[in-house]
């Protein structure tokens, strides 16, 4: 099929004359969502390819950690927000194309109201949907669905001489692994064609029910995955009783979308955004303040099992519903550490994971399990049959030496960690992790031997160079 992309750009990724120059951001420094900033810039053109090439690309800035931040001697981010047309849409076949700045609200807001959804989604719809391929995301649904890689059909991307082309399972296949869950180091991507998902309603019929520890979690999340489409677990990981028995204690919540027959005419009534307005102090996040939520939470859970009809922003996108919800984490910001423990960890994986963390004191206030499928498409793609665990941690000292045990016992469980949420991790330890990082590396050799896309975290984790 030939593209209907409107682009005249020069394929060299020069700019012609008649071109107008990407406008700069105001800004002088750059954070990913945990709020640790770097001084930086981003230029934000409306045509992605007639740009000076950046040395990485970077959306609506939802990655936890440096992953979509330059390297301290290239300071600037190409910002895809501006190229956010959608090209083509098939209501036969949901096939879609769109440029990669388009984002996943924008997409709900077109499609939902006419039967369609994107087929993986993430924790946040404020994500562009070449962020999404470049993080090969994964949601509630992933012992189903996989990735969201596993639903593209091609990319459109310029790599680094400047070409632009189209990738795919048959036309430069190795690119196309590469840049799934690649982190943006392969390419800009510059359009995406995916597979969509009709669905028989907007609402999606939920249960959800208390589970009395971590161990107990472990087993539910098997046995919902073979009845549920969409599962995930909300945790307590601060609450400890002498024998340990409480650790993990938390909410599984299941899912699947709600036959027309079952659900309500109409369409859920926008809901309302309210903004966090102001940064709230360090202390405000201590152990016994996080130990408190929890407590009301999980106890406000009652009757421990219930269902309901619940529209699907408020199911996939909870904290969407709190506008700058990050600020409650104080100046100092904060990391989120997310892992994968495979099956053959055993029972007791998620435990003793859980048991690092208590062990240095880390208040989570936000712990997130789900069950995963088989391994992605592409080469550096996070999921692994298994336990996903993500906790948010607040930054301050001794945190370092937290995620260094951390992933001392992820290694010894065969997982490993999600590169989009890192912002901590040693280079050893995943490298330790990452046996196809070999694989990885010789791709980047052929399409980009000279490194000019790289990031902070391809600096800090690859050993890329800063010139």
């Amino acid at each position: 099929m030939a593209s209907p992309s409107t682009h005249s750009a020069r394929a060299d990724g020069a700019r012609s004359n008649d071109e107008p120059s990407a406008g700069e951001g105001k800004r002088s420094t750059l954070a990913g969502w945990g709020r640790v900033a770097v001084e930086a810039r981003e230029v934000t053109p409306e045509n992605l390819v007639t740009s000076p090439i950046a040395p990485i690309a970077r959306g609506l800035g939802r990655s936890y950690g440096d992953s979509s931040l330059p390297p301290a001697d290239r300071p600037v981010a190409l910002n895809t927000t501006r190229a956010d047309r959608l090209l083509s849409f098939d209501e036969a076949t949901g096939l879609l194309l769109a440029e990669s700045g388009l984002s996943l609200a924008e997409m709900n807001r077109l499609f939902l109201p006419r039967g369609w959804f994107t087929p993986v989604s993430p924790g946040t719809a404020f994500v562009t949907l070449g962020g999404m391929v470049a993080s090969d995301i994964h949601g509630k649904n992933h012992h189903v669905d996989g990735c969201i890689g596993a639903h593209v059909i091609r990319l459109r991307m310029q790599v680094a001489d400047g070409r632009v082309l189209w990738c795919s399972r048959q036309e430069h296949e190795d690119l196309f692994r590469a840049t799934v869950g690649g982190m943006g180091l392969t390419g800009h991507i510059l359009e995406v064609e995916l597979k969509m998902r009709r669905i028989p309603s907007p609402w999606i019929y939920q249960e959800t029910k208390r589970i009395p520890n971590i161990d107990v979690f472990q087993d539910a999340l098997i046995e919902a995955a073979k009845e549920w489409p969409m599962t995930v677990g909300w945790i307590d990981c601060v609450k400890r009783s002498k024998n340990g028995k409480d650790i993990g204690r938390g909410i599984l919540i299941q899912g699947r979308w709600a036959e027309a027959g079952e659900a309500p005419k109409q369409s859920p009534k926008a809901l309302a955004r309210p903004t966090l307005p102001f940064e709230f102090p360090n202390w405000a996040l201590g152990r016994s303040s996080v130990a408190l939520f929890n407590e009301m939470y999980y106890r406000a859970h009652f009757p421990p099992k219930r269902s309901a009809l619940v529209d699907p922003l408020q199911f996939f996108y909870p904290l969407d519903a709190i506008q700058h919800w990050n600020r409650v984490y104080g100046p100092r910001g904060f990391t989120q550490y997310q892992c994968v423990l495979p099956r053959e960890a055993g029972p007791g994986s998620a435990r003793r994971v859980l048991e690092i963390l208590t062990e240095h004191g880390c208040a989570s206030p936000l712990a997130v399990i789900k069950d995963c499928g088989a391994e992605g498409e592409g080469v550096l793609s996070f999921p692994k049959p298994g336990m996903s665990i993500a906790l948010d941690i607040p930054l301050g000292d001794g945190i370092q030496e937290a995620i260094n045990d951390l992933n001392e016992q992820v290694l010894k469980e065969g997982g490993r960690m999600y590169l989009t949420k890192d912002t901590l991790t040693l280079s050893e330890h995943f490298h330790a992790m990452e046996p196809r990082l070999e694989e990885f590396n010789r791709i980047r050799d052929q399409w980009d031997p000279e490194r000019v896309f790289r990031s902070r975290q391809s600096v800090r984790l690859l050993k890329d160079p800063e010139r």
